[in-house]
């Protein structure tokens, strides 16, 4: 969200998010949506701090976020919600899953701030939490990677990617999918995951529609 700024809010690079995002909801897709908060605070990259302190401090980055990614799609007519894990009554409403549903129900996109509410998850455990929750159908990680590598495809050229892989795989082989505890929730839960590259937002969309991007990693049959 930060843009080539790299730091804070690019409200361009945002909106140039959303607007694939406000195609997959006229397509009849129902869509939820989790945000970090590191183009704001990375509390983990300083040891100085005490961890629940700066956890607090990231879920406070992840609303600033939220409100961005609000902002950008009622912009573009999309109606949409804003809900947190932690009750911030005057600017969004607290996380309650029916309420989440209803809103899905109804067409809104509905925005997830201030991930599970607790220090140690990461916002990739919050977006398995909540995916589960409200019986996604698939959860999508956007990354600035077209997918999963057995190694860091900026480093080594000739890296292998992944069209699939098992979850099983992504823990046995410390595949930096996301962390230990969403693939293993995602994993029981029996919940696929997309994870694509959003250098282009529209990605999203052929996502959406089916068309082969990216890795699928779901729960082996």
């Amino acid at each position: 969200m930060a843009g080539h700024q790299g730091h804070g809010i690019d409200f361009d690079t945002v909106l140039k998010i959303c607007e694939p995002i406000k195609k997959c909801v006229e397509m009849g897709a129902q869509v939820a949506i989790v945000v970090g908060g590191g183009n704001f605070w990375r509390g983990r990259s300083s040891g100085k701090m005490d961890r629940t302190r700066a956890d607090h401090m990231g879920m406070l980055a992840t609303t600033i976020n939220a409100l961005g990614v609000a902002d950008a799609l009622e912009q573009l007519g999309v109606p949409v919600r804003v809900q947190t894990a932690i009750a911030m009554q005057e600017i969004a409403e607290p996380y309650i899953r029916n309420r989440a549903v209803r809103h899905l129900e109804k067409g809104r996109v509905v925005v997830f701030g201030c991930g599970t509410g607790n220090p140690f998850f990461s916002t990739d455990t919050a977006a398995a939490l909540r995916a589960a929750e409200i019986d996604a159908d698939i959860m999508m990680k956007a990354t600035m990677v077209d997918g999963v590598y057995d190694c860091d495809p900026k480093k080594n050229p000739g890296a292998k990617k992944y069209d699939t892989l098992s979850f099983t795989e992504v823990l046995s082989r410390n595949l930096q999918v996301m962390d230990g505890t969403a693939a293993s929730l995602c994993r029981d839960n029996k919940l696929p995951i997309l994870v694509f590259s959003l250098e282009d937002p529209d990605n999203i969309v052929k996502a959406i529609a089916g068309e082969s991007i990216g890795t699928v990693v779901k729960e082996e049959e």
